[in-house]
């Protein structure tokens, strides 16, 4: 962390943030963003689900995890992480691990078994993550099999997995 750290506050999104954190994103991801598989996913799901949470410096949200909830095959008791975005004027200071972390503890608090994300082993691997077996989990789009990635919040729980994902009703 750097010398801002004790001035960066972390809470849960709440919907009054969505104007900031969609443009947070496009700035951190531009508009091809909306073309990931994960989008596909997330359509029609609630902007704001219990576990996504911000990280302000003030009232300027400088980074942004969004999670939402899945199910795998029918089981649920999953979520999607996914975006995550920090400013890059604030990239590589733990902050989106500190917004990573938090949220995953919430979902471990509340219960829920399994968290997966397409993203990159030599970033989210230092954080629990695991590739998922290939073909094991599918998503509604095509998805380079080695970015799969899944924690498990409860032990066992990737095993229990199998099929194709749809956001949870």
């Amino acid at each position: 962390m750097n010398a801002l750290s004790d001035s960066i506050t972390s809470r849960p999104a709440v919907q009054a943030d969505m104007p900031a954190v969609s443009d947070l994103s496009a700035r951190v991801f531009g508009p091809g963003r909306f073309a990931r598989t994960a989008y596909r996913v997330r359509e029609g799901t609630p902007d704001v689900s219990s576990f996504c949470r911000v990280a302000l410096l003030g009232d300027r949200i400088i980074a942004a995890i969004r999670m939402t909830e899945i199910a795998v095959d029918g089981r649920g008791g999953a979520l999607l992480l996914g975006p995550l975005a920090v400013d890059p004027e604030f990239a590589n200071l733990g902050y989106g691990r500190r917004l990573i972390a938090e949220s995953t503890e919430a979902a471990r608090v509340a219960g829920m078994e399994l968290i997966l994300l397409v993203g990159d082993m030599p970033y989210y691997g230092r954080l629990g993550f695991v590739p998922v077996p290939i073909g094991q989990i599918t998503l509604p789009g095509p998805v380079d099999p080695a970015r799969l990635l899944a924690v498990e919040l409860q032990p066992g729980a990737l095993e229990r997995y199998h099929g194709a994902v749809a956001a949870s009703a």
